[in-house]
């Protein structure tokens, strides 16, 4: 129970608490106008401390970082763990919470709002021996604020939500947990609907084009998919085993040196090879005449010249004979070194062939930095080719299977759901007779709770006569939050109270609220929690009933908006 609510702040109203049903009234002053409401009188103000004080979040627009707010302290001194506990807060430093008394803190005066909120969990729920689930179990601040309900959330629009933007797979899950059954049901149902969303979001993109290719495709892209990857796996090896050269160029540079040279030399070759073809041709001519022909053409040129004093005939011959040998010698001379310079270059060219062999074996060994570079660059870009087709077939694969993956698991989950019902039909009748017993005491007619196992998780329905009303509405919720506080008594879970806007009140008929405040400090006391109220005078005492006097319950601080300092806080802000 909560024992007192105060703050550093002079002008607030220290509200101190007592077992069982405790009423906060905000009056309106004889005289006041029907401009002057009490909207601004603080009622909504105590749940947002409770909040507050309790790890709620403080943003920017938090009242709790307001100027006149910002710097003083609020505080809640309340049973937590079966020990008296005082937590207290401000917004300048909305991320630590001063905590004194209480077991769990370990002898620690300050904790930072995260580790408040995970010791709330434990002391009040539980929750640190509650399995993670893929991080979707029960969270602290979720199934708080069931026993807490924000008109801020809009907390009073349906009984199994605590506010306008709860998800399903978020109520489900708390829901589940605090009446006992399996909770990793819903757990698992919102994780399917995540997925179901992610299959959603991509078939509007391929409808819009962004991935129309890949509709119906997923074929042909696991085969352009494979073959990337063969050839990025190729690439990375290559990548692996090369080894830069820093003198590749230079090395490159002689090998074509050597070619050049390499190509001269045949070239000089092959001009020496018909060369000695011609030489050996006129040597095999140069053979002198015989002695017939020579004599024939001394006789000749002796009747062709006469007088001519011509020598005889052994000196001619003679002549002829060494002018044939000269140039025998000559051709002999010319073939030799023919022969001799191919011979030459024959050596040069196999000393110039081992060498061009020996840079050739280093080149195709090493690489050049600039080509490893270029084979980087294409494997970074061959890398973003794979990603992107892996994506897309992974994109085709979910949109081609997931839509029957998806429903076979929520049959799978239902099936899951109707046993764990089956199983605990228990505490799902005792759930559901605590509503009834509530809702008969308000009503003739009593309205009642269904729970239904359906293809999208457990959901929640209250079949209540006129529940078109918003009173008979906030009557459910009235009726499903003490249905909850019994069945928490019952397990030892809970903040072991219940507080109530009054805005719950909105709407019903006067008889109702009399007799659900009734019932509201009956089940506090039966229960052993406590059960706070904030109310407005006029609707308060607007009926009475037998047997109860609500003004026993009334706190001796009163609030008013007819005045400055009126409200809770003593101030306008």
């Amino acid at each position: 129970m909560i024992h007192r609510i105060f703050s550093s702040l002079p002008s607030f109203k220290a509200l101190e608490f007592k077992p069982g049903l405790n009423v906060l009234i905000a009056q309106k002053e004889a005289g006041a106008s029907d401009k002057q409401t009490r909207n601004r009188a603080g009622k909504t103000s105590l749940i947002e401390i409770v909040h507050f004080l309790t790890g709620a979040g403080a943003g920017k627009d938090s009242d709790f970082r307001k100027d006149v707010l910002i710097g003083e302290t609020l505080g809640m001194e309340f049973d937590l763990g079966g020990e008296k506990t005082s937590a207290e807060r401000c917004g300048k430093e909305k991320s630590k919470i001063h905590v004194s008394g209480g077991r769990f803190i370990k002898g620690r005066s300050t904790l930072s709002n995260s580790e408040w909120v995970e010791g709330l969990g434990e002391q009040m729920f539980g929750l640190n021996s509650v399995p993670d689930n893929a991080g979707r179990a029960p969270k602290f601040r979720s199934l708080f604020a069931y026993f807490v309900r924000r008109q801020l959330s809009d907390a009073f629009t349906t009984p199994e939500k605590q506010a306008a933007m709860q998800q399903p797979g978020d109520y489900q899950v708390a829901l589940l947990f605090l009446l006992g059954l399996d909770w990793k049901i819903a757990s698992d149902w919102q994780q399917i609907r995540d997925r179901e969303k992610t299959l959603k979001e991509l078939k509007k993109a391929a409808g819009a084009g962004a991935f129309g290719s890949i509709i119906g495709k997923v074929a042909d892209l696991r085969t352009r998919l494979t073959v990337a990857e063969a050839r990025l796996n190729g690439l990375k090896s290559q990548v692996a085993t090369f080894r830069v050269l820093p003198q590749y160029a230079e090395l490159e540079r002689e090998a074509d040196q050597i070619t050049r040279q390499l190509n001269a030399i045949s070239n000089d070759n092959t001009i020496d090879v018909a060369a000695i073809r011609d030489l050996e041709r006129a040597l095999q001519s140069e053979a002198p005449p015989s002695m017939n022909v020579l004599e024939s053409i001394y006789a000749e040129a002796g009747v062709a010249l006469p007088g001519l004093a011509i020598k005889r005939y052994e000196e001619v011959r003679s002549f002829h004979e060494s002018v044939v040998r000269n140039r025998r010698d000559y051709l002999s001379g010319e073939l030799l070194a023919a022969k001799q310079r191919i011979a030459s270059r024959e050596q040069e060219k196999l000393r110039l062939d081992l060498r061009r062999s020996e840079i050739m074996g280093i080149l195709k060994s090493h690489g050049a930095l600039d080509q490893f570079a270029k084979l980087q660059g294409e494997t970074g870009r061959l890398e973003a080719e794979v990603e992107s087709l892996r994506l897309r077939f992974e994109a085709a694969e979910q949109l081609d299977g997931t839509k029957n993956e998806l429903e076979i698991e929520r049959n799978q989950l239902t099936l899951r759901l109707r046993r764990d019902f089956s199983e605990q039909k228990g505490r799902l009748a005792e759930a559901i007779l605590a509503f009834e017993e509530t809702s008969k005491r308000l009503y003739e007619s009593a309205g009642s709770m269904t729970v239904d196992e359906t293809s999208n998780g457990p959901v929640f329905k209250f079949p209540m006569q006129g529940s078109r009303s918003k009173g008979i509405k906030n009557m459910q919720i009235f009726c499903f939050d003490l249905m909850l506080m019994r069945l928490c008594a019952k397990r030892g879970i809970g903040p072991g109270f219940l507080i109530h806007d009054s805005h719950l009140f909105d709407g019903v008929d006067g008889r109702q609220v009399i007799s659900a405040l009734k019932v509201g400090a009956e089940t506090a006391s039966e229960l052993g929690f406590q059960y706070i109220v904030t109310m407005n005078e006029d609707d308060a005492f607007k009926e009475k009933t037998d047997g109860f006097d609500l003004r026993e319950h009334v706190l001796p601080v009163v609030l008013t908006d007819a005045k400055e300092d009126g409200g809770l806080y003593g101030i306008r802000f």
